[in-house]
This record gives structure tokens, C-alpha cells and sequence, in this order.
């Protein structure tokens, strides 16, 4: 019994002991607030992707965002197998924020510090790394009492803003939400939190609610200057059909004395003129921009896009564009396409593709670009476009009706929610109602299947 009773304290003292070993490097990196710990998307498409977006922001002084800008390009560079370049682009986001706070310390350092101890740790420089997790210590315990609990504002708006550019909008949304409850005086966070909420209705059916119609005029009123944000109201009034031509061309001329930035809005204003049918003044922007940024690259993509508008645009009831507007949207598209070797160029691919279709002397090219990018090994995600703008170049194109339904049933049936999927999906249920077709039966079984596959 004495012995049993010895065995069983010796037992609970090796518990008691091993519990109160400190914990170890790895499970400290794991527990902190960084780029590293926030699950993001480390495909190499999307980081790319991600790298070259951006690139194309900027990095002009008075930028509230280019100490995350940095701090994000040195994580994206780290996932690429480019250490030094994640530690320089680290280094510069801690001069960063500590030149825009003018302070070497604050609660904004905490993601750059984490980031940085990921990195030593990941180069074998466990020393170092053990350097910065004690600068975060020191961080968080500096924290007023009321944020030892939680997060503190700047890393929530930081991680809002990060998630956003992955794509994470409702994530994105809510962090931005608590940063801002916590300390609404930061305007851009205002700013960010309503962009974010727009940009995730843009593409669905669905009217803006009106919480976000409010929550985008307190942002307009509280950061007139921001062109942006103008441009995308002014995008969104548009599409209800509101006539904002005015209204456009007096937020051109304020854009045209920002700096070359996709963060100016000269984008979306763009989109704005298409909305209005006036791609020629979409084309006028960009051109005069180009004369004093013509190795602008993000200008040479925004050029591509309204030229490929423009061809697009001519219906078959109207004259086929000219040979020299033909040859310049052709130019333009394949210049955009090395520019930006990311996912990107494979969506300018398939718009080279249906330039091409859309001219009369040259459809073979315009298969022979699909056939190529059929071939390709890509992501799911990234073969959904391919397969929808197939589908729409066989019917329209090619007059293989039977065919293009079978490229709608490959979008909808790749389980990665998309307005490209629900398109095909909707496009199926009209053939499936009009009941034209021979594959109406077909279709309606897959569209059966399809919602059998859904999860509850």
C-alpha cells in the first residue's frame, strides 16, 4: 500500500513539473497575432497574385497602410523561398510604422515583431527569434488593462485588412467592425471597413443594404478626400441607374492629381464610364494618364481592359471595329499578359481569346488560345473562368450548343463557391425551362445532383 501511495505522488509530481515546463519556441510562434498564424491562402498562384496586387497600390508617403503593405509583402516573399527579401521588406514596415506613429514602440509593432520572430525561426536563428517574441511580450503587457484580453485595435484592423486582401470579406468585416467600435476616430479603418462591405455585394444581385448605404456616406463625409471610396459609390449608383456623368468627371480631374495608385480609384472609375456606355472616355482617362506614366504598369493593364471593352462592345447587328482598333486591343492584351504572370494573365488570356472570336479574320487563333488553356494544370478555382468563358465562346461563337452546356456543367459541378458558378448555374436552369434542348433531361438531373451535393 506504502508503495502504491509513492508510485502515485512520484506520478503526480512529474505532472506537476512537466505542466509547469515553459513552453516551447514553436508553440509561442504558434500562439501569436501574425501573418504566419492567420491561415491565409499560401498557394504560390495566389501569392503571387497577391504580390503583384500589392506592387500595384503603391508606395507613396501618406499611405496610412504602408506599414501592412510592407509587413504583408514580407510574409509573401518568406512563403515564396525569399528570406533576405522578406527581412528587407520587414525592416522596412517596423521604419515604417515607427516613422507614421513617431514612436519606436506601440501595440502596431506586435504583427511586424511576430512576423519577424517566424522568420528567424524559419532561417534557424532561434536566438533571434526568441528576441522578438520577448519584444511582443513586452508589447502586449505595455497594453491598457482593457485590451489584455483581447485584441488590441491596431492588430484587429491590421488583420481586417489582411484578410480582406485574401479575400476573406465577412472575416475581414468583423475584425474591422471591432477595431473600429474600439477606437472609431481612425478614419481609414472606417474607410476600409466600408470598402470591404461594398466590394462583397458588387458582383451579387442583391441591392446594398441600407446599413451599408449609411455606413458609406458617414465614410464619405468623414473622408471626402478619399477617391476611392467616391468612385465606388459612384459605381454603385450607376448600376441602379442614376445619372452620375457629372459626378464622374469632376472626381476624374481630383484622381489625376493623386499619385499612380490602384488605391486612386482610377480603376473603378473606369468601370463607372462602362456603366454609363461612354468607353471612350474610359479610354481618354487612361491615355492621358499614360502620356506622364507611360512604363506604368497597372495603366498598361487599366489600357488593355477598356480597349478589350471596346471591342467587346460591337454587337453583330453594328460594323466590325476597325483593323487599327483591332490590332491595338490585340497589342495591349498581350502586353498585359506579360506584365502580370500571375492568375491575372489567365484571365487576360481568355480575354485575348474572345478579342480574337470577336474578329472576323482571325477565329482560329481564338480556339487555339481556349485549347491551350484546357491543357493547363490549374487550380480549381482558376479552371472555373476558363470552362464558363468556353462554354459562352462555343454557344456564341461556334454554335456547339450541346457542347457549351457541358463546359456550364463542368463550372457548376467544381465545389468552390463563385459568381462565375452561380452563372453557369443559372444559365442551366434556363435551357433547362425554356426545354429547347435535347440535354434538357441531362441537365435537369445534374441540377438535382447538384443541390443533393449541397451542404445542409
Amino acid at each position: 500500500m506504502t508503495n502504491c501511495m509513492t508510485v502515485t505522488v512520484m506520478v503526480l509530481v512529474l505532472v506537476l513539473v512537466a505542466a509547469q515546463d515553459p513552453p516551447t519556441l514553436e508553440s509561442r510562434l504558434k500562439d501569436l497575432e501574425c501573418h504566419f498564424t492567420w491561415g491565409l491562402d499560401s498557394r504560390r498562384s495566389k501569392l503571387i497574385h497577391s504580390r503583384y496586387m500589392l506592387e500595384d497600390i503603391g508606395t507613396e508617403e501618406g499611405n496610412l497602410w504602408l506599414g501592412h503593405i510592407y509587413n504583408l509583402q514580407g510574409f509573401i516573399w518568406c512563403q515564396l523561398g525569399d528570406k533576405e527579401e522578406a527581412q528587407r521588406f520587414l525592416t522596412r514596415a517596423t521604419q515604417t510604422f515607427r516613422q507614421l506613429k513617431n514612436t519606436d514602440e506601440g501595440p502596431w509593432l506586435v504583427v511586424n515583431f511576430g512576423n519577424l520572430a517566424w522568420l528567424h525561426h524559419l532561417l534557424g536563428e532561434d536566438e533571434q527569434s526568441q528576441d522578438y517574441l520577448s519584444k511582443v511580450d513586452v508589447l502586449l503587457r505595455e497594453l491598457p488593462p482593457i485590451f489584455q484580453d483581447k485584441l488590441h485595435p491596431e492588430i484587429c484592423a491590421e488583420k481586417a485588412w489582411t484578410l480582406m486582401k485574401f479575400d476573406r470579406q465577412p472575416q475581414a468585416a468583423d475584425y474591422f467592425q471591432k477595431a473600429v467600435e474600439m477606437q472609431p476616430n481612425m478614419v481609414h479603418w472606417r474607410t476600409s471597413h466600408v470598402i470591404g462591405r461594398v466590394k462583397a455585394h458588387r458582383y451579387s444581385n442583391k441591392n446594398l443594404d441600407q446599413d451599408i448605404w449609411k455606413e458609406m456616406r458617414e465614410a464619405r463625409e468623414l473622408d471626402p478626400d478619399n477617391t476611392y471610396l467616391a468612385a465606388l459609390e459612384l459605381l454603385i449608383r450607376a448600376k441602379r441607374g442614376d445619372q452620375v456623368r457629372d459626378e464622374a468627371h469632376e472626381l476624374e480631374e481630383k484622381i489625376l492629381l493623386n499619385p499612380v495608385s490602384s488605391y486612386s480609384g482610377i480603376k473603378v472609375l473606369l468601370w463607372v464610364y462602362k456603366q454609363l456606355d461612354d468607353i471612350d472616355q474610359a479610354i481618354d482617362l487612361v491615355e492621358r494618364v499614360l502620356k506622364d506614366h507611360p512604363d506604368n504598369r497597372y495603366l498598361k493593364e487599366c489600357n488593355a481592359l477598356c480597349y478589350k471593352w471596346r471591342i467587346l462592345s460591337f454587337r453583330d447587328s453594328c460594323p466590325n471595329p476597325s483593323r487599327g482598333l483591332m490590332k491595338r486591343a490585340i497589342s495591349l492584351q498581350e502586353q498585359a499578359i506579360t506584365l502580370y504572370p500571375d492568375r491575372r494573365s489567365l484571365m487576360k488570356r481568355i480575354d485575348l481569346a474572345d478579342i480574337c472570336a470577336k474578329i472576323s479574320g482571325d477565329p482560329p487563333r481564338a480556339y487555339q488560345i481556349y485549347q491551350e488553356l484546357l491543357s493547363l494544370d490549374l487550380e480549381p478555382e482558376d479552371m472555373q473562368p476558363v470552362y464558363y468563358r468556353y462554354a459562352k465562346y462555343l454557344h456564341y461563337h461556334r454554335g456547339e450548343s450541346d457542347k457549351s452546356i457541358t463546359y456550364h456543367m463542368k463550372t457548376a459541378e467544381i465545389p468552390v463557391e463563385s459568381s462565375i458558378r452561380q452563372k453557369s448555374i443559372r444559365q442551366l436552369k434556363r435551357i433547362s425551362e425554356r426545354g429547347r434542348s435535347k440535354k434538357c433531361g441531362e441537365i435537369k438531373k445534374f441540377l438535382e445532383t447538384l443541390q443533393e451535393d449541397q451542404p445542409e
